[in-house]
């Protein structure tokens, strides 16, 4: 049985296939559409009294694009611009009244088949539903990552996280915070490197009165903000070195010292550190205290980059498409399918963040019902390859996200990923190199 939702309205008599719902008010609509799914809705845009109505439909248009809507119009309605426009923005088709019954289920018929094509959005609804700490995607590196962030959590050690420039490094950091005994304490982001040298170590240890000019009175830090909680330390490796040796304290005695304090202050909060660079490479080079990085580098998180994630693409672009469906041209219904198998081939070096960033402006500047390549500035690195050449293209794709894959599956052991891909070690450490993949350590390989 197919839901059909009528808004103030009636659907003309009996309608066979149908499962139809009435709204006395758009009010009552907004409260049916988020209790339960409705693929397409008929609304009667005749017997609404008034503009403040007018506008209320339209933002229940907007905020529920994903129904496939049909407007019911007096002859009167049809003719004025502002429904005209409401109507090619926000519906799928209208019906001027009087309802003839055969012609409108021929309408609803056409709406449902509409529906049933649309590519439906896999992740829709998903971050509402699962707090802003959810990882969304299936792939094989994403799955891994969330039983890793299962286990980390459940423990009260530092955690380091690494990952490439906007691969979504906070994220992790807060589902290991959300699924943690300390869930119901503050999460207390720091951006170690957006923070002035000169204010550093006052933001993050705090002040006494008069420790400086300025100081009228004494001031909590962050860190002592996250009391019971987690502190997230972003971009660590730009911390100054003398500020490395107050964080070495207050991990090892878990208390700091506020600028001008004489006295020490205990702070239950556990360190959840991140940075895109490695920090046993900042070490040999001097720039990050040894001592320090061992005290972090207890459990540790591996955020795979987008180009490993490429069995998620279709999904994300779909989630912040939901995410952001306020800022949409009010045209725009979702993504073609050239768009979305340019978001599949494209190699996203600057992560989740440049397809966020993508498709919000994709969901402005896109001119037509669904977005297109150009919409995302896609459609020059597709270009049209020679059959031979994408074929050839396809070939080191796949065997590269097979290799992930395997090495994913094996835990970054060598000898298991060649043994799960029927190659030798030796075959395995040649085939890393030609697609740049890092090799696992020699440790790690020996596992």
């Amino acid at each position: 049985m197919k839901n059909l939702l009528c808004v103030a309205t009636d659907a003309g008599g009996p309608l066979d296939g149908w499962d139809v719902h009435m709204a006395g008010s758009l009010a009552q609509a907004g409260q049916m559409l988020e209790a339960r799914p409705f693929s397409v809705g008929l609304v009667g845009a005749h017997a609404l009294a008034s503009a403040s109505d007018d506008a209320a439909l339209a933002a229940l248009l907007r905020r529920h694009w994903q129904v496939q809507w049909i407007a019911l119009l007096s002859a009167a309605q049809a003719a004025q611009p502002q429904w005209r426009e409401l109507v090619l923005d926000y519906c799928c088709d209208y019906h001027t009244l009087p309802v003839d019954a055969l012609r409108l289920r021929h309408a609803l018929g056409h709406a449902q088949g509409m529906a049933a094509l649309r590519t439906a959005p896999p992740g829709a609804g998903r971050l509402g539903h699962t707090g802003e700490s959810s990882l969304t995607g299936q792939s094989t590196a994403i799955d891994a990552l969330r039983r890793q962030i299962g286990k980390v959590a459940v423990a009260s050690a530092p955690v380091l996280i690494w990952g490439e420039s906007g691969s979504g490094k906070e994220l992790v950091a807060k589902a290991v915070h959300a699924q943690s005994a300390r869930r119901d304490g503050p999460f207390v982001p720091i951006n170690c490197g957006a923070i002035a040298a000169t204010l550093i170590q006052s933001e993050l240890f705090g002040y006494e009165k008069g420790a400086f000019t300025g100081a009228a009175r004494a001031r909590r830090g962050l860190i002592e903000s996250a009391q019971g909680g987690s502190v997230f330390l972003d971009e660590i490796g730009d911390l100054p070195m003398d500020l490395q040796v107050n964080l070495l304290r207050f991990l090892q005695e878990k208390t700091i010292y506020r600028l001008g304090a004489t006295q020490s202050v205990a702070v239950d909060a556990r360190v959840i550190a991140a940075s895109h660079v490695k920090l046993e490479e900042a070490v040999a080079k001097g720039s990050f205290r040894e001592d320090l990085f061992y005290r972090l580098n207890v459990l540790t998180l591996d955020v795979p980059p987008l180009r490993q994630r490429r069995d998620d693409l279709e999904e994300l672009a779909w989630h912040f498409f939901e995410q952001f469906a306020s800022e949409r041209a009010p045209g725009v219904r979702g993504f073609s399918t050239r768009a979305l198998q340019a978001v599949r081939d494209y190699g996203w070096p600057g992560n989740v963040r440049e397809l966020i960033n993508r498709v919000r402006r994709a969901m402005v500047m896109a001119e037509g019902r669904l977005i297109v390549p150009r919409d995302l500035g896609l459609e020059a690195e597709r270009g049209a390859l020679p059959e031979a050449a994408a074929l050839e293209e396809a070939r080191i794709r796949a065997e590269r996200d097979a290799i992930d894959a395997s090495l994913q599956r094996a835990g970054r052991n060598v000898s298991l990923a060649a043994r799960d891909l029927g190659v030798s070690r030796m075959t395995l450490y040649r085939l890393l190199a030609k697609h740049g993949i890092a090799a696992p350590s020699r440790a790690g390989a020996r596992k």
